[in-house]
């Protein structure tokens, strides 16, 4: 397998340099012994430079481009938050509308925010059998352009934390007919369609989004904080791309992730169709074991909706399209909560899982598992299903309580822009007496980091019983501004 970039750092290496130059450690003290000093290098001759690539950088990140289908791909070593806040910034200007999902992370907030947008937000619909949010439809896209026609972009997630895909290619025919720009955070998503061997539907790049942000590390055989940003089309401009680049990732970009990023590329186009037909094998026969459990429910993947999307058809109406590399585990039907739940698999069998939160648990697979661990999950369930049993009728389900959103996001009210508001003065106030204040300061449950409040917004009752029922389903709930769960920070009256 070649690896340029790791080729061109060994051969650096091999000419024994004194080296006058940073990183401080010199290759020779090290205070970590596993880390990779001797890799560690900075923009020396032979090397390149990331923000104004032309030599090895620019190839490696032009081979990226081919493999996902864009026009052009950079590296990013901030992660998918740096790529998010860089696309937002270089697509749309200064005070200008935007039309968001509500259920984005923060960064699309955080980018909202630098940019004195106005944000006219898309409430996802609930999956209420779920207890997870369900996609942003084409038909909601389509009546918020309508209604913003003067919105700079659209920004979506898809696929959001647990797997919910939207119809991207009838949402980027929609955006398009108006020339607004979509952007996708793809940030669970950098392996849809890379394969048919691995069953996944299209990504979003080859639906037709125009800035497409996406972290390898979530799936893909790459190091944490390694991602990429796809742009193609001619509705934003590649040089601000690059501008706004130059502002959010550091001008002193570690050689060892980009590394990772390059060496994943040669490992996907050497032996992706074999790793993905491995990994579809093992989530075939995981999902098909899981039909049998009685207690706990696997959510299985709609493999007829996935095909038809694969193939570019049109999705039946409300049809909920999930990644299946995603595996969202209930335990509501036993009674518990995610936590407990999760808590089960990590002290009875040694399992630990992404996330936790209502009754949910959520699993995560990557090409990089071994048949065993799939096995080993598998056999957890089965063995904890035995020994569950359902609740009897009308006894308490505390598990039915924890469902993730079940009234769904709460509607949203702003009184000013977000920009506004963080720079207005507040004042801490008891979360009793806060209802109907403006909120000034961002309030999310995390995981996943979806923000519940953002500044400038109106508290409601609704809000404010979300939260307790977050932080009860054992959700940490995140504040930027007040230091008790017993006060909100508000605008000052």
């Amino acid at each position: 397998m070649r690896r340029p970039i790791l080729e061109s750092q060994i051969a650096a290496l091999s000419k024994e340099t004194i080296p006058m130059h940073m990183p401080g450690h010199k290759r020779n003290l090290r205070p970590s012994p596993s880390l990779p000093y001797e890799l560690d290098l900075t923009e020396i001759e032979g090397a390149d430079d990331l923000h104004d690539a032309g030599g090895i950088l620019k190839d490696a990140m032009e081979r990226a481009s081919l493999l996902w289908g864009s026009d052009r791909t950079w590296f990013l070593v901030g992660g998918s938050t740096c790529g998010v806040l860089a696309g937002i910034r270089a697509a749309v200007p200064f005070g200008a509308e935007i039309i968001a999902a509500r259920n984005c992370h923060r960064s699309v907030y955080h980018a909202i925010e630098l940019g004195g947008c106005k944000a006219h937000w898309i409430i996802p619909e609930p999956v209420r059998r779920a207890g997870i949010c369900g996609e942003i439809t084409a038909a909601q896209v389509r009546s918020a352009i309508r209604k913003h026609p003067e919105s700079a972009a659209v920004v979506l997630t898809s696929p959001t934390y647990e797997g919910v895909i939207s119809d991207i290619r009838a949402i980027a025919d929609i955006c398009h007919s108006a020339k607004i720009p979509l952007i996708v955070d793809e940030a669970h998503g950098a392996h849809l369609g890379l394969y048919e061997e691995g069953g996944f539907p299209d990504g979003s790049i080859r639906c037709g989004a125009d800035l497409v942000v996406q972290s390898l590390h979530k799936t893909l055989p790459s190091m944490t904080q390694t991602a990429l940003l796809h742009l193609q089309g001619n509705l934003i401009e590649p040089g601000e791309v690059e501008r706004q680049l130059g502002i959010f990732e550091t001008s002193s970009p570690s050689y060892p992730l980009m590394i990772s990023i390059d060496s994943c590329t040669e490992l996907l186009n050497e032996r992706g169709p074999a790793l993905f037909e491995a990994w579809k094998s093992r989530l075939d026969r995981f999902y098909e074991e899981a039909r049998q459990l009685r207690c706990i429910k696997v959510w299985m993947p709609e493999n007829a909706k996935e095909r038809a999307l694969r193939k570019g058809s049109r999705r039946p109406q409300k049809a909920v399209v999930r990644d299946r590399s995603k595996i969202l585990i209930s335990f509501q039907r036993a009674g518990l909560t995610g936590t407990a739940g999760a808590k089960l698999l990590r002290e009875r069998y040694g399992i630990e899982t992404e996330m936790a939160s209502g009754a949910n648990v959520l699993a995560m697979t990557g090409c990089g598992d071994l048949d065993d661990s799939l096995r080993i999950l598998s056999e957890a369930l089965a063995d904890l299903d035995r020994n569950l049993s359902l609740p009897e009728p009308g006894e308490e389900n505390p598990g039915s309580a924890g469902v993730i959103g079940p009234m769904g996001i709460p509607q949203v009210h702003a009184a000013c822009d977000i920009l506004t508001a963080v720079n207005s003065p507040w004042e801490e106030v008891p979360v009793k007496e806060a209802v109907n204040r403006i909120c000034a300061e961002y309030l999310y449950a995390y995981p996943p980091g979806i923000p519940i409040l953002a500044p400038g917004e109106y508290i409601r009752r609704e809000h404010i019983a979300r939260m307790k029922k977050s932080a009860g389903n054992g959700n940490r709930i995140h504040r930027t501004h007040s230091r008790s769960e017993e006060t909100i920070a508000c605008l000052a009256e």
